[in-house]
């Protein structure tokens, strides 16, 4: 039966800024001249959307409804298939999976979703995120895409609650397609205190913001956001005197960058490897109703993964790509390398499934965003927690049957010994914190673990590929060779810790003793006993790795 949302404005507002920022130019990945081929073809899509709403309307009113100026309207919807799950899926590489599984977007008898699990599927583009949440509220859709940091801006709206949506699927991470870009004299995330950021918003771009400043000691509240509709403005708006720095999407990172003399890309995702997650959902009654085909639905698509690790099938994964975003294949290949598509390990990690994962999962970013959204005022409330939000049935489900290496989680990054290079190598980000050690010792007290685990575990975390340096100081009691000793202690004692707790490559950390040499601001001269306590304190440091 059709559902009509009654009271949405807030919705309208999310859902129209991410269709033309988040979905709209994501897919632009690092390809020099992609940019211009995509906007044509998004441009004749759209163009054919609207001539089709534009008969609809002529040919049908039958309930249209004037109250809400068209958006979410009372629409019956099409007739369809029972044994065809349709899909909503945007222009962006992360779904070549499905292509590749479904042998196109068609529904069709050669799809092995149809030879191996008897359903067929039907994938369609829609980038317009108001338009496809309209038409999975009336069932034109079974399923809809979006991010696991985003996805709190549907689940804290009571109207969209009222059908239950539930994430039960990653299908990959974002490797490359956002970044922050600088102006001359930045060099660092630190010295974005204080500076006018553009950045579109609500958007997962705050998500990257966010946990970048963090990763520098800052927050939100110690930059100036200059707020755009999109991401394409910021970019344009960095060209500006008014703006130093902004989060953008790739290629327009190296545009506008090349337009503005001294600046630089910062960071991209990249190095901030585990913070954009790209998630799919559905609401609990189709769930419920087509059990069978959402097994076999995901069971497949991690099949498709696994076998795209063989170059043909990565080859024929990347023309059904092309065909479907109207890109040539040499194009679709290249933007295939900007996402890590998720397997079943992945999943298990990403839904909380798999106990010994220490990583970022996707309950993490939900969660952290969930506040934040809140906090910032672009969503009224805060939605449900992640476990009340997904459904792991499927997962579950399959796991019998996609054993072995290539289902397999992805790895924690493997890191070369560190060099003497890195020892003194320019820091991304820096960020003191305090753990008070005792007088003379290094060991680590259970409050100063704590302190870890709040203050930088998740940082490391979302910046995965890049090194830690860890530096210990002390303060001035005690000799020179002493304090020396007892401060690289120290910093190794953290690395060991967070090691061990959370699974990281030894190699990843440099350790570096300061003695007594780098005090606090203020307390050069340890003059009294809480300088001292200051003084004993570790900095944490992200390199290139």
């Amino acid at each position: 039966m059709a559902q009509r949302l009654t009271s949405f404005s807030k919705l309208i507002i999310t859902l129209l800024i991410l269709a033309l920022l988040f979905f709209g130019g994501r897919y632009l990945l690092q390809m020099t001249g992609l940019g211009d081929r995509l906007e044509e073809a998004a441009d004749k899509q759209r163009q054919e959307q609207q001539d089709d709403r534009t008969q609809e309307n002529t040919s049908d009113t039958k309930g249209a409804s004037s109250d809400n100026g068209g958006l979410f309207n009372n629409k019956t919807p099409r007739n369809a298939d029972d044994n065809t799950l349709r899909v909503q899926l945007v222009t962006w590489p992360g779904y070549a999976p499905g292509l590749y599984f479904n042998e196109g977007a068609e529904a069709n008898t050669n799809s092995r979703f149809f030879k191996e699990y008897g359903f067929k599927v039907e994938f369609k583009r829609e980038d317009d995120l108001i338009n496809a949440m309209n038409a999975w509220l009336v069932d034109e859709y079974d399923v809809l895409v979006q991010t696991a940091d985003a996805f709190p801006l549907y689940t804290s709206i009571d109207d969209v609650m009222e059908v239950q949506p539930r994430a039960f699927i990653q299908t990959d991470w974002s490797r490359g397609g956002d970044a922050i870009i600088a102006k001359r004299g930045i060099n660092s995330i630190n010295d974005l205190k204080g500076k006018k950021i553009a950045i579109a918003v609500p958007a997962p771009a705050q998500t990257m913001l966010i946990t970048a400043l963090e990763s520098a000691g800052m927050s939100i509240e110690d930059v100036q956001l200059v707020k755009t509709t999109d991401n394409i403005a910021a970019a344009e708006q960095f060209q500006s005197p008014d703006v130093d720095a902004a989060v953008v999407w790739s290629p327009f990172d190296v545009e506008a960058t090349s337009k503005v003399p001294g600046s630089k890309i910062l960071l991209t995702t990249k190095e901030q490897s585990h913070i954009i997650g790209d998630i799919m959902f559905a609401k609990a009654s189709v769930m419920q109703e087509k059990r069978e085909m959402f097994n076999g639905f995901y069971e497949g698509w991690m099949k498709a993964v696994a076998e795209m690790k063989a170059e043909s099938n990565h080859n024929k994964a990347a023309a059904y790509l092309a065909d479907f975003l109207q890109l040539s294949s040499d194009d679709a290949l290249g933007a295939m390398t900007t996402v890590h598509y998720a397997n079943q390990g992945d999943n298990m990690n990403f839904f909380g499934l798999n106990k010994n994962h220490t990583g970022m999962s996707g309950g993490d970013l939900y969660g952290k965003m969930n506040k934040k959204f809140a906090q910032m005022g672009d969503s009224e409330k805060e939605g449900p927690n992640w476990r009340n939000v997904i459904d792991t049935r499927a997962i579950l489900s399959a796991e019998r049957n996609l054993q072995g290496a290539n289902h397999m989680a992805e790895g924690v990054k493997e890191f070369s010994a560190p060099t003497a290079k890195e020892r003194t190598a320019p820091a991304l980000a820096s960020k003191p914190v305090s753990i008070n050690f005792s007088s003379g010792q290094f060991q680590l007290s259970e409050n100063a673990k704590t302190i870890i685990d709040l203050q930088f575990a998740e940082t490391a975390k979302s910046f995965g590929n890049m090194r830690v340096r860890i530096e210990g100081n002390t303060d001035n009691v005690g000799g020179a060779a002493m304090n020396q000793k007892l401060s690289e202690q120290r910093a190794r004692s953290v690395a060991r810790y967070l090691q061990d707790t959370y699974k990281m490559d030894p190699n990843r950390f440099v350790i570096i003793g300061n003695g007594p040499n780098k005090p606090v601001e203020g307390c050069e001269g340890n003059q009294n006993d809480n300088c001292k306590a200051k003084n004993r304190r570790t900095d944490f440091q992200l390199i290139a790795g």
